[in-house]
Parts: structure tokens; C-alpha cells; sequence
């Protein structure tokens, strides 16, 4: 399982996919669901669907990761050429400057650039430790006019991402571009291998979601159709065993899947979960009996759609569940592997416990 996962996470990060832009991810994935004999299909957002049907009488299971990634649009196109983007996504600015990019205009014809960074010995001293502002900065593709750069096939709303990378380090451990969330997608992926193999386990429908870094809202739709009664998000969760991280939790790459006990962002979104008792539990003892080492998180500050999906109908059994990460949202994210094995074995074991008995009842919870 692990060796798999290694292609496919690799695979999945060198597909660039900003939100709202995703169809070069979906027809990867959906080219791997077919290979496992999964029927898949697309709603009108563009989330990618494939349900397995299971116990008609469990409580039905909405599984989901998002495909999109953050980055950049392109907003203006000087008469140089130089190109100056808006920002799509929680993209941190202090990492932007110097980074290598890739503007999406079609597969075989993506236009490769960079983000100027000024040149250091014109640099003053009020500028050194100067965060620039995005609007601030531009993207130089090498390309010498507007004329130039229109005829590439760039133009304005030019999807704009990190240019795709995979750094393979130390024990197991990778690094590069939009692990956020691709890991994740390649989890599901195995889980649905996995799920095909085991006797009994509830309907459970795999959905692929769109726009997650663009508003957390891609996912709705696709639970307002399915009306799941339980669902599981899985995406990063905060790694914190270095040393700028240290005070935030405990967390560490290699220490096995975690469980988000609450997260919440205050800063004009104003949502975040807190997981049902019941799946909760589920977890703690799948965990507990499979013999998965399972972390526990509590942040504040970052949200998956799982915020808007859990309100879906008469409310959604909702769990975050995940892998950790370093250094989120940069060019150059980072994850432990085994993790990624740890998580797949753990939704697994949740999953097919999800049987007839399983009691959503609040009332029977404190």
C-alpha cells in the first residue's frame, strides 16, 4: 500500500489544479476509479462522485477530500509583458517572492515563470525585512510584450499555480507542491480499494471536491444531493514538532493519522467543527483495536468544508480526520507516508463498523 500511495500522491501533486480549475485532477482520479470498477460522475461544481453500495439499512457515508489547490489569476498584463496576479486562496505573501510558477493555459502549453524578486544589491535596508504585498509583485514569464504573452495563451483569469514538485526526503518522508490535499485524494483512492475487499460496510459515497481553498463550499452541493448521514473530511492537520509550531499542539509527521477534536477560523468565516461524539468514538476504538497510533488536534485558525457540509439537511455526523503536514500552504508542504498508510487503515476499520446499530442519537451522548 505504501508504494502505491507514493506514485499516486506523486502523480496527483505534478497535475496542476487551482480551484475552480480542476479538470485536469478529476479526469486523473476519475481514470483511477475506473481502473477499480467504479462507476464515477461529475455535478455541475465539477465534484467528482462514485458511490459503493453497502448496507442499505447503515446510516449512508459521505467520504471527501477536495482536488483544488491555491494559487494565484492572473489580474494584468503590463505592455512589457510582466504579468501581476490576485491571489486565489489562503497563498502566505512572505513565501511568494522568488518562487517558480506555472501559468495553466492547457496541457502541453503551460507557460512556465517566476515571481521577481528584487535584485539584493539594489535592495536598501528598509526594504530587506519587508513583507511585499502581493499586488506588488509580478510574474516574469520571459515573455517581452502584452502581444507576446497574449499569443502564449495567457490572458486575464489565467489560472496561475506553484510550479508542480516532488522532493523525495528521509524515511519515508515527501515534500512539494499541493500535498494539500492530494494526499488525502490518494488515500480515498486506496480506502475504495481497500472497502471492495471487506465483507460487509454501509453505502459510502467517495466524493472529490471542488473549490475548498477557494471558498470551503465546493462540497455542499454534492451532500445536498447525496443527504449522507455521516460524513468524514480528510485533509492536513497541523503538524507541530518544529520548533515555530511547538506551542500549538502535539502533533508529529510520523505519529499516525490524527482526529480533530475542534477547529475554528474567526477571521470573517466565523466556522469550524466540532466532531459528533459518535464518530468520535467510532474512531478512538477502531483505532484502539486496529493497533493505529491515533493523534489528537485542536486549532484554531484553519477550516475544511466540512464546516458547511455538517449543516447540510437535518445536520451531518461530521469528523475531520487527516494526516500532518509541515509547512502548509507553501510551494514545498511536507508529509510522512506512513501517515498516509496509517490513515487509510483507520478509515477502513471506522467505516465498516458503520452498521444498523450505530446510534447518531444526541441525546444519548453528553
Amino acid at each position: 500500500m505504501k508504494e502505491r500511495l507514493r506514485e499516486l500522491v506523486g502523480e496527483l501533486m505534478l497535475i496542476p489544479g487551482l480551484s475552480g480549475h480542476e479538470g485536469r485532477v478529476r479526469r486523473y482520479i476519475k481514470g483511477q476509479l475506473t481502473e477499480l470498477g467504479l462507476t464515477s460522475r461529475t455535478d455541475r461544481l465539477g465534484n467528482l462522485i462514485a458511490t459503493l453500495p453497502g448496507d442499505a439499512d447503515a446510516p449512508e457515508v459521505m467520504l471527501f477530500a477536495h482536488m483544488d489547490q491555491l494559487g494565484l489569476m492572473v489580474r494584468k498584463i503590463e505592455a512589457n509583458g510582466l504579468i501581476r496576479a490576485e491571489r486565489l486562496g489562503g497563498v502566505p505573501e512572505k513565501a511568494l517572492p522568488a518562487q517558480e510558477v506555472l501559468l495553466c493555459v492547457g496541457e502541453g502549453r503551460d507557460v512556465p515563470g517566476v515571481i521577481a524578486n528584487k535584485s539584493h544589491h539594489a535592495t536598501g535596508q528598509d526594504e530587506k525585512y519587508r513583507v511585499l504585498p502581493y499586488p506588488e509583485l509580478f510574474i516574469d514569464t520571459g515573455l517581452g510584450s502584452a502581444t507576446a504573452v497574449l499569443a502564449a495563451g495567457i490572458n486575464i483569469g489565467t489560472p496561475v499555480v506553484y510550479a508542480p514538485k516532488v522532493v523525495e526526503l528521509a524515511g519515508d518522508r515527501i515534500a512539494g507542491t499541493s500535498i494539500d490535499d492530494r494526499a488525502a485524494c490518494a488515500v480515498m483512492l486506496e480506502v475504495a480499494r481497500a472497502l471492495d475487499e471487506v465483507d460487509t460496510h454501509p453505502t459510502v459515497h467517495l466524493v472529490f471536491s471542488v473549490q475548498e481553498e477557494f471558498n470551503l463550499r465546493g462540497a455542499v452541493t454534492a451532500a445536498q444531493m447525496l443527504q449522507p448521514d455521516v460524513a468524514i473530511q480528510l485533509d492536513l492537520v497541523l503538524a507541530t514538532d518544529t520548533p515555530d509550531m511547538a506551542s500549538r499542539g502535539d502533533v508529529r509527521l510520523g505519529g499516525g493519522p490524527a482526529m480533530s477534536l475542534y477547529s475554528f477560523h474567526g477571521r470573517g468565516t466565523l466556522n469550524g467543527v466540532i466532531p459528533h461524539p459518535a464518530m468520535v468514538a467510532l474512531f478512538e476504538d477502531a483505532a484502539s483495536d486496529a493497533g493505529i497510533a491515533l493523534q489528537r488536534s485542536v486549532h484554531i485558525g484553519a477550516l475544511t468544508d466540512l464546516s458547511y457540509v455538517q449543516l447540510v439537511g437535518e445536520g451531518v455526523a461530521s469528523i475531520d480526520l487527516g494526516f500532518p503536514m509541515r509547512y502548509s500552504h507553501s510551494a514545498l508542504e511536507s508529509c510522512d507516508l506512513n501517515d498516509l498508510v496509517g490513515l487509510t487503515a483507520l478509515c477502513v476499520e471506522g467505516i465498516r463498523r458503520i452498521d444498523t446499530q450505530f446510534n447518531l442519537d444526541r441525546d444519548d451522548y453528553p
